[in-house]
């Protein structure tokens, strides 16, 4: 008997892992906010996991309908600067693969190998409407998927190449790209961007003074560069000594060529405008992080066409770097026509929820609403290179849907559903079915744990 329940238990788990197959779905008669427009008791039709029309008709005969009247209907949530699915509980060392303190291995640390699909951070992120997320490597003082904590960076390394080791690490790592559908097939994209900490994070990991950074930094592409034109050279044992390993050097090749975008986390008016001043010097393509003192330097962050991801509610000088913080500062770099992606809290993992809620405070400070909806869905996708793929109701579009209550950026409205690739997903999480495991029964029963 017991030999029979463990098999149907199994059975059930294997059918659980499959992937679903994506369906043919109307979403009609509701609000629909497609991330760039506004259409009033508007349809979405999907069809193979993808948009294939938003419009004003009506649902084709035969299709799988939700009715959305009286309720709102946006693009699935993008959490930037996130560590959904790559860490469990920051505390505990082992379920955190967002940090990497190797001596040997830094720029190449690929974040995408440790995310996990069976995630309790998963499912609580999407009950918040959150459809996609770009997970990024941990370093110290930076927000988002980075941490706040300092503990251990003057431990960080550069790694070793011809020279032996350097220290510190200039580089945190690479950021990936992940959905958040049920499912063990999450991954999107890879490498889609490497990190660095500049500011005093920065200062401290290259000795102290911000000025050691970028010199040292600049040496540091130089390598690369030297590299990069001399591979068969370093092969055989040729040339000069380099500070970096191999695999550092070759996953820095992209970022010195402009192809792949570099985080740089600065909060800072004058660190801001030294980096805007390196990118320009090195050819570099930037994605500003934080940038809490943005909007003193905001018209020159948008001449340079540098995106930023803004934490809206920072509004406190909790150190030098944040002087000038301000709860205005999302929409006074929209104001001058910065791109930007609006970040939750506590790294966007397990509070990725938040995201939408700091969009309503960033609206309820200046930031247009149509805007906030835009930097919290089109616009992140629009940075990282997937713009017309996701984070937008247009055809041709990942079928990334979610059905409100109401206005999303309401902390009372609630999603009614989520799809993802076309998929409706599970409307549970962990922390829901524990809930519900625990409350006593009709009859007044105690919960089936406490029944032996």
């Amino acid at each position: 008997m017991r030999m029979n329940i463990l098999i149907a238990a199994a059975a059930a788990a294997l059918l659980s892992a499959a992937p679903a197959v994506a369906q043919d779905i109307a979403i009609t008669g509701g609000k629909v906010l497609t991330g760039t427009s506004v259409i009033e008791n508007g349809t979405v039709v999907i069809r193979g996991g993808r948009v294939v029309s938003v419009g004003a008709g009506t649902a084709p005969a035969g299709m799988r309908t939700i009715d959305a009247t009286g309720k709102v209907v946006t693009p699935g949530i993008v959490a930037v600067d996130s560590g959904i699915g790559a860490s469990e509980v920051g505390s505990v060392s082992g379920s955190n693969d967002l940090r990497n303190n190797a001596n040997t291995l830094t720029a190449a640390f690929d974040v995408s190998y440790g995310i996990d699909p069976w995630s309790f951070t998963i499912p609580t992120a999407r009950l918040g409407g959150v459809t996609r997320a770009v997970v990024t490597p941990q370093h110290g003082g930076s927000g988002g998927g980075h941490s706040h904590d300092d503990s251990g960076i003057d431990d960080m390394t550069a790694g070793a190449g011809h020279g032996g080791f350097q220290s510190p690490g200039l580089f945190a790592g690479q950021a990936a790209v992940i959905n958040l559908k049920d499912g063990s097939n999450i991954l999107v994209k890879s490498k889609v961007a490497m990190t660095a900490p500049f500011g005093e994070a920065g200062a401290r990991i290259a000795g102290g003074a911000r000025g050691a950074q970028f010199v040292l930094f600049k040496e540091t592409l130089n390598e690369v560069r030297l590299y990069a034109r001399n591979k068969s050279a370093y092969e055989r044992s040729s040339l000069r000594d380099l500070s970096l390993s191999r695999a550092d050097l070759e996953a820095l090749i992209p970022v010195v060529e402009g192809r792949m975008p570099l985080i740089v986390t600065a909060d800072r008016a004058s660190d801001i405008q030294q980096v805007l001043r390196l990118a320009r010097e090195e050819g570099l393509k930037i994605i500003l992080d934080g940038a809490a003192e943005g909007w003193l330097v905001a018209n020159e962050i948008a001449a340079a066409n540098v995106p930023v991801l803004v934490h809206p509610t920072t509004n406190l000088p909790g150190n030098f770097e944040m002087r000038g913080a301000r709860m205005q500062n999302a929409a006074a770099l929209h104001a001058a026509g910065v791109v930007i992606a609006l970040k939750g809290n506590e790294g966007s993992t397990h509070r990725a929820r938040d995201i939408r809620y700091n969009a309503g405070n960033a609206v309820s400070h200046g930031l247009p609403f149509d805007a906030a909806i835009a930097a919290i869905t089109v616009n992140p996708a629009r940075i990282f290179g997937f713009e017309g793929q996701f984070g937008e109701l247009k055809s041709g579009a990942a079928g990334d849907v979610v059905v409100w209550s109401g206005d999303p950026l309401e902390p009372l409205s609630q999603p009614q559903a989520v799809v993802i690739d076309g998929v409706e997903q599970p409307m549970e999480a962990r922390n829901l079915m524990l809930r519900d495991r625990y409350l006593p029964n009709a009859a007044g029963s105690r919960p089936h744990a406490y029944s032996y």
